[in-house]
């Protein structure tokens, strides 16, 4: 069993918490699924330039791409990878080629079976079952999945292992200081992750007090107790949104593909964005305060719940 975090105030900045707790040769996982993507944590394990990584993730999308492009990523352990409704991640394309000169080591899964392995790892389970890659040939090129025979049917069942990532990084809506972190919108897997990871860093848009957090209770994906580090970070998922705060920015989606294929301006990119910025408020201020203005989010808000007893 994992000990509980318990210091009360755990707030730190980017900076500090990706020194502390990500470290060369880890397995990271920066989860996220269409919204709450933290690129922000990603530029900073670039600009630190910590290596010899294991990334790990559902959909590694552009802030994967980009850790493979600045030469971090040895291993990529995924089960689809693209530039959302636009095209391919070239840096995974130039490192994933037959005669790449630092070819990328690739564990592929189906969805569930990337979705499965967060669940053994956060039930505490060796392995998962599922019946998801029948008819596919993707056990075969994977000698991770195994199978297993049902001791009730006899019917036999593919296996993943346990998924146990050295760090998580979740990025949400709302934390407080010990790290009680909250999700709305559309769902990951940053509750499993979580509980699977040996350590969390927990990225939020906006840090509350914990009543608020209390008050609500049912949105609380992540407790405090799995929590290392909890960093304040405002658009830290730009172009990616984070519901309710900011949108997607389509048009960097559409424009990265140009930018992606030549390595010239894909150096151009992270010299300028990336190693060109000390932190995300340089960030932002290069984007733009027009570009800001237009991606925020306008107010929808929902009905409260009375939790009273």
């Amino acid at each position: 069993m994992r000990k509980p975090k318990l210091t009360a105030n755990k707030i730190v900045s980017m900076k500090e918490a990706v020194r502390e707790l990500v470290k060369p040769g880890n397995d990271i996982y920066i989860e996220g699924f269409t919204h709450l993507i933290c690129f922000a944590a990603g530029h900073e394990i670039i600009r630190q330039g910590i290596g010899n990584l294991t990334a790990t993730r559902l959909t590694p999308d552009l802030v994967y791409d980009q850790l493979i492009e600045a030469g971090l990523v040895k291993k990529l352990v995924f089960s689809w990878a693209g530039n959302p409704g636009v095209g391919s991640l070239h840096a995974l394309r130039r490192r994933s080629q037959k005669d790449s000169a630092n070819k990328l080591e690739m564990e592929e899964y189906s969805h569930f079976g990337m979705v499965s392995r967060t669940l053994a790892g956060s039930a505490g389970l060796p392995f998962w079952p599922l019946k998801n890659f029948e008819g596919t040939h993707i056990a075969e090129s994977n000698p991770k999945i195994k199978s297993v025979t049902c001791p009730y049917t006899g019917e036999t069942y593919a296996t993943v292992p346990a998924l146990h990532p050295d760090v998580a990084i979740i990025h949400v809506q709302r934390a407080d200081k010990e790290g009680n972190a909250q999700v709305w919108g559309l769902m990951g897997t940053q509750k499993e992750v979580a509980f699977s990871a040996k350590r969390v860093i927990v990225v939020a848009e906006e840090i509350v007090d914990t009543q608020v957090i209390r008050r609500d209770p049912n949105r609380t994906l992540v407790p405090g107790i799995l929590v290392d580090a909890v960093v304040h970070e405002p658009w830290g998922c730009h172009p990616s949104y984070a519901q309710g705060f900011y949108d997607r920015d389509n048009d960097f989606y559409i424009k990265w593909e140009d930018i992606s294929r030549d390595p010239k301006t894909y150096a151009d990119y992270l010299a300028e964005f990336v190693h060109g910025v000390k932190d995300r408020k340089e960030y932002l201020t290069k984007v733009g305060s027009g570009l800001l203005d237009r991606l925020k989010a306008k107010p929808r808000k929902c009905e409260g719940v009375d939790y009273g007893y």
